[in-house]
C-alpha cells in the first residue's frame, strides 16, 4: 500500500483511477488493486494502524488461513462494491479490508467458542464498537464508501464462516 502510494505521488499516472468502477469490465481490475490505492497519505495513514493491529490479531488466531481470509474479504468485499456502488464513482482504499478483518474476528468469537477469542471479540467491541457506524450511509463523511466497509465486513463474516475452526461437539453415548 504504501509503495503504491508513493509511486502515485512521485510519477505523473493517476493509479486512483485503478479503483472499482461499479458494474464495468475495466471496474473489475479495481477489485484486487483497490485496496493498494489510497487519496493520499492521511488516507493511507487512517488505514495503516488498524489494517497492521487487525491484521496481526487474524494471522495470530488463524495461522496459516489468514492469506485465505484477506483473499475472501478483498474479493468478495471488492464484488460487492462493484456490483452495488453508484455508478461512475471510483473506489480505493482499504478500510473495506479493515471492517473484513474486524468482521472476522468479531464472527470468529462466536464460531470458535473458545475463551481467548470470545474476549478478543469483546475487546475489539469495545475498541472499535463506534467504527461499526461505518457500515451505514449516516456513519460516514462526504466521499467515504459506507458500502466497501458493509461489504467488507460481510466478506470478513463470511470468511469466519468458512475457515474459523469449529470446536468439536462432545459425543454422547447411550449406557
Amino acid at each position: 500500500m504504501w509503495a503504491a502510494e508513493v509511486a502515485d505521488f512521485l510519477l505523473p499516472a493517476e493509479f486512483d483511477l485503478w479503483g472499482i468502477l461499479p458494474r464495468t469490465a475495466s471496474g473489475l481490475v479495481g477489485v484486487p488493486l483497490s485496496p493498494f490505492l489510497h487519496g493520499d497519505f492521511t488516507h493511507l495513514l487512517a488505514n495503516t494502524v488498524p489494517f497492521v493491529l487487525l491484521g496481526m490479531l487474524v494471522a495470530w488466531r488463524a495461522g496459516p488461513q489468514t492469506l485465505w481470509i484477506l483473499a475472501v474479504v478483498i474479493l468478495v468485499g471488492g464484488l460487492g462494491v462493484w456490483l452495488l456502488a453508484p455508478a461512475n464513482v471510483v473506489t480505493i482504499g482499504a478500510s473495506g479490508v479493515v471492517f473484513g478483518l474486524l468482521g472476522y474476528l468479531l464472527t470468529a468469537g462466536v464460531i470458535t467458542r473458545r475463551l481467548i477469542d470470545i474476549l478478543l471479540a469483546i475487546g475489539l467491541l469495545l475498541l472499535y464498537g463506534g467504527t461499526l457506524m461505518g457500515i451505514t450511509p449516516f456513519g460516514v463523511s462526504a466521499g467515504v464508501s459506507w458500502l466497501a466497509h458493509l461489504t467488507g465486513f460481510g466478506a470478513g463474516v463470511l470468511s469466519a464462516l468458512w475457515f474459523a475452526p469449529r470446536r468439536a461437539r462432545p459425543q454422547s453415548v447411550a449406557a
